[in-house]
């Protein structure tokens, strides 16, 4: 089977800034107790009239135009989100109407905070296996719609955006674009990190999630760049899913990536879920911070406890 690679990515993020001084002023909170917590600064809220399929189609037209197709190039549309307010139609449907595509298949994917590398992982093997020509992968989230505003340890982390990646075949011979993925979850721990209830708002157990994360996820993640055939000293990057600064730099240093650029995007977008990983990729392209064929690994995970990781070659 031919390999697959991402061909181009792009990014979008709400233009209403919600700063710490103002977020102090709704719950009681500090601008130095949210960045000594989890390195946070800003975040971009989403108004009411800005649904996730917004949100995820402006990302989608941004990667769209930077691989120089257009929206009838595309036959597959996976969206990652876990925030859309409706089952039917889904949010991937709702984007391809927005864009004009004529007849894709549109698949939600919701693994929360892994829902990126998921439906990569996906994408990659789709095209893999001829089911698809392009695909267009999106990680979009609202998550100021789920937060509950009166509980700071969880209110002071979110924010919204998208990002989205066009997945096409390699060349006939060439090397894979995008490396194996290493995926699972801890079942027995999906408590820990919960979007429920009606409403539905988030919640966390955030000693359970630290702990697991920082003392978990080193192995897995390097177990990611061994299934790419690489070490991570290999690495020019290293994009985590963008949860708290106090659990990023723990992770990466204990990766080993020694060379890399890690991605801090959280300190001015906040915890966008399955959008982080996109949209801090598509900022670190946008800024030269990397070069076109360098590896990069994702890793995502968080939400159910599932974990998602692969190496990527830069677009």
């Amino acid at each position: 089977m031919i390999g697959s690679r991402i061909a181009a990515v792009g990014h979008y993020q709400p233009a209403k800034v919600l700063t710490n001084e103002e977020l102090a002023g709704l719950v009681e909170t500090s601008d130095e107790w949210i960045r000594s917590r989890v390195g946070i600064r800003t975040r971009h809220i989403a108004g009411p009239d800005e649904p996730v399929d917004e949100l995820a189609a402006h990302a989608a037209a941004k990667a769209l135009a930077a691989a120089g197709l257009t929206p009838a190039d595309i036959d597959l549309v996976l969206v990652a989100t876990s925030t859309a307010i409706d089952r039917s139609p889904n949010t991937a449907a709702r984007v391809a109407a927005r864009l004009g595509m004529p007849r894709p298949a549109a698949m939600d994917v919701n693994v929360v905070c892994a829902g990126f590398t998921h439906a990569l992982a996906t994408a990659d093997h789709t095209v893999r296996a001829g089911a698809a020509g392009r695909a267009l992968v999106i990680g979009a989230d609202k998550m100021s719609a789920v937060a509950d505003w009166t509980d700071r340890s969880t209110c002071v982390l979110v924010g919204d955006g998208a990002g989205a990646a066009v997945v096409e075949p390699c060349a006939p011979g060439a090397e894979p674009g995008i490396g194996p993925v290493l995926w699972g979850s801890v079942p027995e721990m999906g408590h820990a990190v919960r979007i429920e209830g009606t409403p539905p708002r988030f919640a966390q157990e955030g000693q359970s999630v630290y702990r697991w994360a920082t003392t978990q996820l080193p192995a897995l993640a390097r177990g990611a760049c061994e299934k790419a055939g690489i070490t991570p000293a290999d690495l020019a990057a290293v994009v985590l899913h963008q949860a708290n600064l106090r659990i990023i730099e723990p992770l990466a240093e204990k990766l080993g990536a020694t060379r890399a650029v890690i991605a801090r995007d959280v300190t001015e977008s906040g915890n966008t879920s399955a959008a982080s990983i996109p949209l801090a990729l598509s900022k670190l392209v946008e800024r030269g911070e990397v070069r076109s064929g360098d590896p990069v690994l994702l890793f995502g995970f968080g939400g159910n406890l599932s974990y998602a990781g692969q190496v990527v070659r830069c677009p």
